[in-house]
C-alpha cells in the first residue's frame, strides 16, 4: 500500500505534507475536501471581499489561488503519472492572483468550481495503481512523484484554511463563541430562575397546607370543645328535679 511514507517532495513542499495526519493519499482527500467544504458555509457574505491587512487578498482572491495551484499540481501529477519526460516550469502565485481577476467573479461560481474541480481530482487519484504513483518528474526544477504531489494538494489546502480561519473569521468566530457563550448563559440563568420559582412554589405550597392542616386542628379542637360543653350541659340539665307546685 502507498502512504506517506513513500512521498518525494522538494523541501519547499514538505510543509504542506507535514500538515496532512493521513497515511492514506485518498482517504486525506475526502477528510480535506469535506473539512474545506464546511469551512465555505461558515464564511460570511461580508467577509467575501474582506482582506485582514493592506496588501493581502481578499478570501475571494484566495480561493482563486487555491483552485489555480490545485490546478498545476495535479497536472504534474497527471503528466508524471504518464510518463511524460518533459520538465514543467513553475508559477508566480502573485502574478497568477492579479491576472485572474477574481474580484470580478461571483463567489458562488469560485466555490462551484473549486468543489468540481476537486470531485475530478479525487477520481483522478483513486484511478492511479502504485506504479503510477510512485513515477517521479522534474517541474520548477525539483523532483517529485505523483503520491507527493497528491499529499500536497492536500497540504496546500490544510494551510490556506488555517489561514482562513486564523487571520480572515477569527473576530467572526469569537462572535459567534460570544454568542453561543451568552445564550448558555442565559439559558443557565433561565433555569436557575425556574428552578427558583419552583422552590418557592414548593414552599409556599407546603406553607399554605401547613396552615390548611393547623386551620384544622384548630377547628377539630374547637369543635370537640363544643361537643363536650353540650354533653356536660345535657348531663346537668337531666341531673336537675323539676320543681313541685304547691296548693
Amino acid at each position: 500500500m502507498i502512504s506517506r511514507k513513500h512521498v518525494v517532495v522538494p523541501e519547499s513542499s514538505a510543509r504542506y505534507v507535514d500538515t496532512v495526519n493521513e497515511d492514506d493519499l485518498l482517504q486525506a482527500l475526502w477528510k480535506n475536501t469535506k473539512q474545506f467544504r464546511k469551512l465555505l458555509r461558515q464564511i460570511p457574505k461580508k467577509k467575501i471581499n474582506y482582506a485582514y491587512a493592506e496588501g493581502k487578498w481578499t478570501l475571494k482572491e484566495m480561493l482563486q489561488h487555491i483552485v489555480d495551484a490545485e490546478r498545476v499540481f495535479v497536472y504534474r501529477a497527471l503528466s508524471f503519472a504518464r510518463k511524460d519526460p518533459s520538465p514543467l516550469p513553475g508559477f508566480d502565485e502573485n502574478t497568477w492572483a492579479i491576472t485572474a481577476k477574481a474580484p470580478k467573479r461571483k463567489w458562488n461560481d469560485l466555490v462551484d468550481e473549486f468543489i468540481a474541480m476537486r470531485t475530478a481530482n479525487q477520481f483522478f487519484f483513486e484511478s492511479l495503481d502504485e506504479d503510477q504513483l510512485l513515477t517521479t518528474g522534474t517541474a520548477n526544477n525539483s523532483i517529485s512523484n505523483v503520491v507527493g504531489l497528491g499529499f500536497v494538494t492536500v497540504g496546500h489546502l490544510n494551510h490556506h484554511m488555517r489561514i482562513i480561519r486564523e487571520r480572515y473569521l477569527n473576530d467572526y468566530v469569537l462572535e459567534g463563541q460570544e454568542k453561543k457563550e451568552k445564550e448558555q448563559k442565559d439559558m443557565k440563568n433561565g433555569q436557575a430562575v425556574i428552578k427558583e420559582t419552583k422552590e418557592k412554589k414548593v414552599v409556599k405550597e407546603k406553607k399554605a397546607k401547613g396552615k390548611e392542616k393547623k386551620k384544622k386542628k384548630e377547628e377539630k379542637k374547637i369543635a370537640k370543645h363544643q361537643a363536650t360543653t353540650t354533653r356536660k350541659r345535657k348531663a346537668g340539665a337531666k341531673g336537675k328535679k323539676a320543681p313541685v307546685a304547691s296548693n
